[in-house]
Parts: C-alpha cells; structure tokens; sequence
C-alpha cells in the first residue's frame, strides 16, 4: 500500500515550491515533511524531488504527483455517493488548474468562478504563457490547464477552445510620436512596445508575420493583462492586447490599431487528467461553453 500521508506530503512540496511552505499548508513541521518525502524515496528507489528554489518533481515524483490529485477526486466522488463516509458532505478537493493571463483576465475567470460556487472545490491556479502553459501538465504541478498545445501529455486529454484574436494598438500619441512616417522594421526596430515577460512572443509573431523577417524590438516587460492595457492607454508603447479586453478603448479611440485589420489569431486548448471524475468532467464543460461564447470557432 501506498503511503497517502508521504505522498500528500509530496504534492505539497512540488506545489508550494519548498520544504518549508509544505509544512504550513499541511500545518506540520518542516521536519516532517522532509522525514516523510525521505521515506518514500527510500520505498521507491529512486529521488522523487530536486531540491532547488523552487523544489520540483522528478519523473517518478510527476507521476505520483499526479496519482494523489486524481485520488483525491475520486474521494470526493466516492463521499458525494455515500454520505455514511462524510456526514457533513464531501471534503472540498484542490483543483490545480494552469492557465494563461489574458483568458484568466478576459473569459475563463467567470467560468471557473460559477463552477467553484457550485462544486465542493477550492481552485489554484497558476499563471503563464499559453505556449508553456503545457509544461505544468507534464510537472504534475496541475490536472488541467489552457494551452496553445494542441497535443496533450501523456494521461491527458484534449480539445480544441478555439481562437483568442489580438490586436496591436497603442495610444493615437503614441502612434503620431513614433510612426508618423508609417510602420515597417525601421520604426518598429526603434519604437518601446510592451511584452507581458520574457516568454511572450506574440509582438515579435505579429512583426515577423508583417515584415517578412525577425526584427529586434525594444521592450517594456509588464506582467499584468490590467496594467499591460493601462501601459499602452499612458502611451508607454504599441503591445499585442486581447480584442475583448481592449473593445471599448479601441471605440472610444482612446486606443488605435498599429497597422489596421491586421489581427493575431492565437488557438487555444483545455487538456485535462484522462480520469473519471465527474469534477473534471463538469469544469470541462463550463470551460468549453464559456470558451464558445467568448473565443473564435475553433
């Protein structure tokens, strides 16, 4: 049998991060912690946790990972069926969950806001680029995220969300100060544009599809989808910004398209543990409808 103490123990650490975080979430020492991930290194044979800052899963530690979080659903389910085993109805469950800035600030938010109303779970997600989005499938780190993935890891599965469209804008200022003799590399390879972080490519994508080539661009990092917005109103710089986040400012005028009618389409992908777990499954479905309503076809 399985140590599910030493494996609860596990997943906190990969998680959190640290040892010592670990031990808060699971209100128990450090010690502790260390003694029962030790232990079950010991049992399999191999090390299951690379300490570093942060703490991250090996291979098998992944797979472990992964095992206790479907378990858990499972329990959740089993307790939902037979009351005798919670008397005060099921535990709530964690449900990690990945996924990129600009769906978490534009649609996915009211999704998985009226999912969690409803459902005995408490939600942690965690934020990054669509195209890495994946990787934290892989860690064991979540059981479901969206991806710009289209292939799932092995143990998940996948379906197409469909497109978030952007658009590259910036302050009609902004547009007058650094492109008044028009948009090409020359201008583009002078004028500040904005990236979320050092993995967003959706500016340098744009570009490349407009010139032909790869041109060097000058960059503010801001890594907030609100302030990302904000930084282009103030006219910091010209940055690829979510159609439906920036509607209204493009309106009012407030915010002009860089080169008109030239959207950036990006695809997107829910994948999700491949268990049977009517949790899952009723998070996928409030997902895929919320993505329906406000993304392109897929």
């Amino acid at each position: 049998m399985l140590d599910y103490a030493a494996l609860a123990a596990l997943a906190a650490v990969v998680r959190e991060g640290s040892f010592e975080r670990a031990a808060k979430a699971l209100c128990v020492t450090p010690s502790a912690v260390s003694q029962r991930v030790r232990s079950l290194e010991e049992r399999m044979g191999c090390a299951l946790v690379v300490r570093g800052q942060p703490c991250r899963a090996t291979d098998a530690g992944r797979r472990l990972c992964q095992h206790v979080d479907r378990v858990h659903l499972l329990e959740q389910e089993l307790q939902g069926a037979l009351p005798a085993l919670a008397p005060q109805g099921p535990a709530r469950v964690t449900l990690p969950i990945a996924v990129n800035a600009d769906s978490l600030a534009t649609w996915f938010a009211p999704a998985i806001a009226g999912f969690a109303a409803e459902a005995p779970v408490l939600v942690e997600l965690s934020v990054d680029d669509q195209d890495h989005t994946a990787e934290w499938l892989r860690r064991g780190v979540v059981l479901a995220a969206v991806t710009g993935t289209p292939r799932p890891p092995a143990g998940f599965n996948s379906r197409p969300l469909g497109a978030m469209r952007y658009v590259a804008a910036a302050s009609p200022a902004y547009m007058a100060r650094h492109f008044a003799d028009g948009v090409g590399a020359g201008s583009l390879a002078r004028a500040p544009s904005l990236v979320f972080d050092a993995k967003d490519d959706l500016q340098a994508r744009w570009v490349r599809r407009l010139c032909h080539r790869d041109v060097p661009l000058p960059r503010h990092a801001i890594p907030s989808a609100h302030a990302f917005v904000a930084a282009a109103l103030a006219g910091m710089g010209w940055g690829m910004q979510p159609q439906a986040l920036v509607a209204s400012h493009l309106r009012a005028g407030s915010l002009v398209e860089v080169v008109p009618d030239s959207p950036l389409d990006v695809p997107l992908h829910w994948q999700h543990a491949r268990a049977a777990s009517s949790v899952i499954d009723g998070l996928t479905r409030e997902v895929v409808a919320a993505a329906a309503r406000a993304l392109l076809p897929p």
